[in-house]
């Protein structure tokens, strides 16, 4: 599974730029599209074939017109592949009605099915790749860039075909009605979290944009009072000092979780509709058994993270602060309880409540709002609009739907095989000139077979690494501080490698 997010800075070395580039070819990433693909993907953003009613095609002409909606994007800086737009405003109460009022959230979807035609070959291309992947120097997309980054995105002061959800909210933030239709919208801005943030935090921010903090923060309470899980896992970025590359978390601004809050509504009332119309693919997530928790309290207290008895995991997780580095250690370790996650495909008969719920989320809950980066989402926009509709889904989602878990599956495996590799380079790198040297760690994981084999987290850099002792050796101490010594880093070639010292 995925450990964490990296990003290689300008200010990295040349080398580890060139090692990256060989591991993709050792791994066999695509570095183009076929012909065939690249030109259905340059045909339709001349012209695309927007689905309509009864399997017909519209045009952009004959689209509902939405672009009045003064709708913003949020991403990184330099992002251009822009799945959502949305716009925020507040609902007035009835008129004669003593009740409050509440918030109306315009979300709109990069409308994929739009440019990908079913049974094509930009099409094939998709299932092939399934999803984008991330590398610290660059990202491979799922959709050629002439669409990902040109025609299918939301990019600002430009039309475009888009899946437009209407979302309302009571002022306590529950969901109260929704619906989705095809539109052609117009962004007016691209924004980034640090922007966001800090006008926000100056109060400078205007209402609709001021809205994403109150929002958020009642979407927040809401998922407190599910249960939820919310993972704000920390970033590690390569930074140089004195001389020297090492790694360092950046914790993820408030702003990026009050984002995350509406695409986590909408995957919600996606799921919701998909359920109550017989035919859908869900996001599921099993409980994470005991042991599995367990486990993480002694790494709580080896990290000197303060856990209660009487306090649950979700609940102690709002507690933590990624700002802090044993707290962003203890994030990294926590996201052992999300293995598992899935996909679950039904249509006629909607799977059992305990079958349909996702455990982080505490509530059912499927992927509907990344369709440029993640090839189930193109199918549940689908899913959805039918649903809205009270109309049947098309025989091509119907046909892939049986497909798509397994599909889903081997693609995020392939996934998170290209960001274990790249952290194992990337650590590598950043480590070669250490050899010999001593670091303080954590002992994080042991294998059942051979507890004399496991995994450290080092203190300082924030680095994981695999640890051993000699086969006639002791245990290694599940959930203590050890020191141990770098033996081998070695870029391309060998994961970071540490023997207790």
């Amino acid at each position: 599974m995925p450990r964490l997010h990296m990003h290689v800075t300008d200010a990295a070395e040349a080398p580890l730029r060139v090692a990256l580039h060989e591991l993709r070819g050792e791994l066999e990433i695509p570095d183009h599209f076929p012909p065939t693909a690249q030109a259905e993907a340059e045909s339709a953003a001349r012209a695309p074939r927007i689905p309509a009613a009864n399997g017909a095609v519209a045009t952009e002409h004959t689209l509902e017109d939405a672009t009045d909606l003064p709708l913003f994007t949020l991403d990184p800086p330099g992002s251009l592949d822009l799945d959502q737009a949305m716009f925020l405003s507040r609902r007035p109460a009835p008129r004669g009605s003593k009740a409050r009022g509440g918030y109306r959230v315009h979300y709109a979807i990069a409308d994929a099915a739009s440019f990908v035609t079913p049974g094509g070959a930009l099409d094939a291309e998709a299932h092939h790749r399934v999803t984008t992947l991330y590398f610290p120097d660059e990202r491979i997309p799922l959709h050629p860039y002439v669409l990902s980054e040109g025609a299918a995105s939301l990019l600002p002061d430009r039309d475009r075909p888009a899946v437009l959800w209407q979302l309302d909210l009571d002022a306590d933030g529950a969901l109260t009605g929704v619906s989705v239709r095809r539109a052609l919208v117009r962004s007016r801005a691209k924004l980034d979290y640090a922007g966001v943030q800090r006008v926000l935090d100056d109060e400078t921010a205007e209402e609709p944009l001021a809205l994403l903090r109150e929002i958020g923060r009642l979407r927040e309470e809401r998922e407190v009072a599910r249960g939820a899980i919310s993972l704000n896992v920390p970033e590690q970025e390569i930074v140089e000092q004195n001389g020297r590359y090492t790694l360092e978390y950046r914790a993820p601004l408030p702003a990026y979780a009050w984002n995350a809050q509406i695409s986590l509504l909408t995957g919600m009332a996606a799921a919701e509709l998909m359920l109550a119309s017989g035919t859908g693919i869900l996001r599921t997530l099993p409980s994470a058994p005991d042991g599995s928790v367990a486990r993480l309290r002694l790494t709580a207290r080896a990290l000197g993270v303060d856990w209660p008895h009487h306090t649950s995991y979700a609940a102690l997780i709002r507690t933590l602060d990624p700002r802090r580095a044993t707290h962003a250690a203890f994030l990294q370790e926590c996201t052992a309880l999300l293995r598992g996650a899935g996909y679950t495909t039904f249509d006629g008969t909607p799977p059992a409540a305990s079958e349909a719920l996702h455990a982080a989320v505490a509530a059912p809950y499927t992927h509907a709002t990344a369709p440029l980066r993640r090839l189930v989402d193109r199918y549940s926009s689908e899913l959805c609009l039918a649903a809205s509709a009270g109309a049947a889904p098309p025989d091509w989602v119907r046909t892939a739907l049986p497909a798509l878990p397994r599909e889903m599956e081997l693609g995020t495996q392939r996934a998170n095989q290209v960001e274990r590799a790249c952290v194992d380079l990337v650590e590598a790198a950043l480590l070669r000139d250490r050899v010999g040297e001593i670091f303080e760690a954590l002992v994080v994981e042991i294998q059942e077979k051979d507890p004399t084999h496991g995994t450290v987290h080092l203190y300082d850099p924030a680095v994981i690494g695999t640890v051993e002792t000699t086969p006639e050796g002791p245990a290694l101490p599940l959930g203590h501080r050890i020191p141990v010594r770098l033996t081998e880093a070695e870029p391309g070639h060998h994961a970071v490698r540490f023997t207790p010292a």
